[in-house]
């Protein structure tokens, strides 16, 4: 190859990596984290996950030392490659952008529901959580789904490979900005993964109350209640990464904080 053409080669070569290395950034977050203002400086993953993570767990093992006891952080059991493909902004916003989905209140009880636009929710909505905020002044797209609406999505989502005798799967859906997340509740067993950001969780068995407020959001908890608790009062926590996802049993306590603009899909089972 003569000087000139290997150069222009080499420059090809050079111009399609980093083509290539810049595509595979924004595709990593799903075009999900915006420009604008930063989020709350609290929003960090906890020092040490304290939830077992397992990439290798069959069902007599998932059955016999988690399903009624504890909660496990699963791993690479489901490919959902193409959920997330289609989970994307751009993707989402073409399909649903007009299809009107329900807003309820980031608090323990999520009274209040809010109807709009998926598109407004997203481009006006969708910011960092305002740690001054109460729960019921912040609206949050999770659960509500209108399942025959979203059906063409929610066909291409892999569930956990593990069930519970005598429960149904039902799926809920949500995003939501930097900062967000529901305060302490509980209900049925279940499963939530990542699709896009991460997720950071607070866990009590269901014997141990935790002290909270239920219309402070759990960014509020984080930042002064957090601080006071002593070691032994202190939940199970860990950072759930996109493509992770976490099993939580019957009962439990739990409470979570979206690190980053999350994109998140939970499998109840009742």
């Amino acid at each position: 190859m003569a000087p000139g053409a290997r150069l222009l080669f080499l420059l090809a070569v050079w111009t399609l990596a980093a083509l290539a290395r810049h595509g595979a950034g924004k595709a990593g977050d799903g075009g999900w984290q915006r420009p604008g203002p930063g989020a709350p400086a609290a929003l960090a993953e906890e020092h040490r996950c304290a939830v077992e993570r397992r990439g290798d767990l069959s069902y007599s093992e998932f059955v016999q030392h988690y399903a009624f006891s504890r909660p496990v952080i699963l791993q690479g059991l489901t490919d959902n490659s193409r959920f997330r493909a289609l989970c994307s902004r751009e993707r989402l916003l073409a399909s649903f952008g007009d299809s009107v989905v329900r807003l309820s209140t980031a608090n323990t009880y999520s009274y209040r529901k809010v109807d709009l636009p998926f598109q407004e929710y997203v481009e006006h909505l969708l910011y960092p959580q305002d740690p001054t905020s109460l729960g019921n002044d912040t609206l949050y797209f999770f659960g509500d789904n209108n399942f025959s609406e979203w059906a063409s999505l929610f066909q291409h989502y892999s569930p956990p490979p593990f069930s519970l005798l005598g429960t149904t799967a039902a799926y809920s859906f949500g995003i939501a900005g930097a900062g967000s997340g529901v305060p302490f509740h509980w209900h049925g067993p279940g499963f939530s993964e990542v699709i896009y950001g991460r997720k950071r969780w607070f866990l009590y068995p269901p014997e141990k109350t935790p002290d909270f407020h239920p219309n402070k959001t759990t960014l509020a908890w984080l930042q002064d209640m957090y601080p006071t608790l002593a070691p032994s009062a202190r939940p199970l926590e860990c950072t759930v990464q996109a493509g992770e996802v976490l099993y939580f049993p019957d009962r439990w306590w739990h409470a979570t904080l979206n690190l980053d603009t999350s994109v998140f899909i939970s499998t109840f089972l009742s």
